[in-house]
């Protein structure tokens, strides 16, 4: 089925009912498309590529912040069997050209200040014709207008046919270039509308972009935040606090660092957030403390943090309910990170470790044989519909994906253990463990244990000269000594008090412990 026939259903269900609620950059005019709208808007917008030579199977790269325009544009894509195509412009240039290199794009669609970025970059000039929402010389303009009495129908494709295409950071390497098909945005609707609990006519702070896509497969109403979510921990957050109170938002799926934003504007104004009701964190790891921030600003909501990654999204999910005393007493001792139970789409193992060797074939009983049981700690693998398979052209694949009598399995790259439970504990990515003469340091274990003590915003652990160290950040004096007591089980050397612990560019959310080695080593 063509995911873009998912997703238009509800222009028949939901009729009038708002789809998607923007007001970005329009200075204060807020825009709403129905669902009803939809309909003729991306007939509309397919249309138009279809007499610029755009084709079924054709990829468009896209360079276009969250809005109407967006997903018109995407899901107009959808119906006409071509590939939307995304990559994180903030990158580089060198990421830029590398991905261009994976995937050739057979055009450009991207806003003004997209468009100079690809006068002003040789690779994406390349990329030809280019289409923009708005007049801007050189290209063709998309109108985003209802349009009426066009005739084109939706390509029937395939659960395989290819519908997205997106980059990994390459924070580790060259990028890799993830496909997605009709068939996995389908399952992973599937699995998101159900760990999201999505009903029709709730109305969503959708902060993550491909969770717009299962919400409107949902019938649920996704307000585009008034921000800048290319730096979700830098956003203006009044804005988007007037936003969940003119429409009484009652969900929200977001970054921790989003949502500390959100409680440092709340804090100065000492206002609360009581009409949401549900809250998920997500798209980075999920302390204790992120979870007791936003207690403090959602004082009813059910808060979940949710475990994903851009392979497999989600993988298990826990709410702060659901955590006891002893639980947050065991991340203090080194337990790791408490991710809860694996959801039900998914099919996940812990696999002994064995980070940076590639696994051959299995049968299920050799399978059997290298998965850990109940609390040893090994490599998180998972299966299912709604796990990548592989990336295109295969490149990556050896190091992630194996085979059990011919189900693919995914290699996370994080370690992990299943408690007696079931719930899945985390431990860190594989690449960041620290093995010297004084043991096994797992990064979650140091880092959970950490961000427990009081003043401590953010902690990384890492080994620099064979030195264990632990950088905090921290306004609090004690902190440093209130750390070095409870951490005292870890064997650390140090502990720095850092002005800011270096994260990753594109979410602002994960800690670049490249960049922190490389500024703990001049200060």
């Amino acid at each position: 089925m063509n995911i873009a026939n998912l997703l238009l259903e509800q222009a028949r269900q939901r009729g009038d009912a708002p789809a998607l609620i923007d007001s970005r950059g329009k200075r204060g005019r807020e825009r709403i498309m129905s669902f009803k709208e939809l309909e003729p808007a991306t007939l509309g917008v397919a249309a138009q590529l279809a007499s610029n030579g755009i084709c079924r199977g054709d990829g468009v790269l896209i360079l276009h912040p969250m809005s109407i325009e967006l997903y018109v544009f995407l899901i107009a894509l959808f119906r006409m069997g071509c590939v939307g195509v995304f990559l994180d412009p903030s990158a580089g240039r060198s990421y830029i050209e590398h991905c261009l290199q994976i995937y050739s794009p057979r055009a450009f669609y991207g806003s003004r200040k997209a468009q100079l970025l690809r006068l002003s970059t040789s690779s994406l000039r390349m990329v030809s014709p280019a289409f923009c929402p708005r007049w801007f010389p050189g290209t063709h303009r998309i109108s985003m207008d209802l349009q009426d009495g066009v005739q084109l129908e939706t390509a029937d494709v395939e659960d395989s046919t290819p519908a997205l295409i997106t980059f990994t950071s390459g924070s580790t390497g060259k990028p890799k270039a993830a496909l997605r098909s009709h068939g996995f945005l389908i399952a992973q609707h599937q699995a998101l509308k159900e760990s999201l609990s999505l009903e029709a006519g709730i109305m969503d702070l959708t902060t993550l972009p491909i969770f717009v896509l299962a919400n409107l497969a949902s019938g649920v109403t996704s307000v585009i935040p008034d921000a800048d979510m290319r730096f979700p921990g830098k956003i203006n957050s009044g804005p988007v606090v007037r936003q969940i109170r003119n429409h009484a938002i009652s969900t929200t799926a977001a970054s921790p660092a989003f949502i500390s934003r959100l409680a440092a504007h709340c804090r100065l104004t000492h206002e609360q957030m009581p009409q949401l009701v549900r809250v998920f964190m997500g798209g980075a790891p999920v302390f204790p403390s992120h979870l007791r921030e936003a207690r403090t600003l959602f004082p009813i909501a059910e808060i979940t943090a949710v475990y994903g990654s851009t392979e497999a999204e989600p993988m298990a999910e826990v709410s702060l309910s659901q955590m006891a005393e002893d639980d947050f007493q065991a991340m203090e001792r080194g337990a790791g990170l408490l991710a809860g139970i694996p959801v039900k789409a998914i099919t996940l193992r812990i696999l002994r470790e064995q980070w940076g060797v590639p696994v051959s074939a299995l049968t299920s009983t050799q399978f059997d044989s290298l998965c850990l049981g109940q609390g040893e700690i090994g490599e998180i693998v998972v299966a299912g519909p709604h796990v990548l398979p592989g990336y295109l052209n295969g490149a990556g694949d050896l190091e992630t994906k194996f085979t059990v009598d011919d189900r693919r399995w995914h290699r996370t790259g994080d370690l992990g253990w299943l408690d007696a439970n079931g719930r899945l504990w985390l431990m860190g990515r594989a690449s960041a463990t620290i093995r010297d003469e004084r043991g096994v340091l797992y990064p979650f274990a140091a880092e959970s244990a950490a961000m427990q003590v009081s003043g401590v915003r953010r902690a990384a652990i890492l080994q620099v000269a064979n030195r264990r160290i632990l950088a905090i950040e921290t306004d609090r004096s004690e902190a440093r000594e209130s750390a070095a007591h409870a951490m005292a089980w870890a064997k650390l050397d140090e502990v720095r008090v850092v002005p800011s612990i270096p994260m990753d560019k594109r979410h602002n959310a994960k800690i670049d412990y490249v960049a922190l080695a490389t500024a703990l080593v001049k200060h």
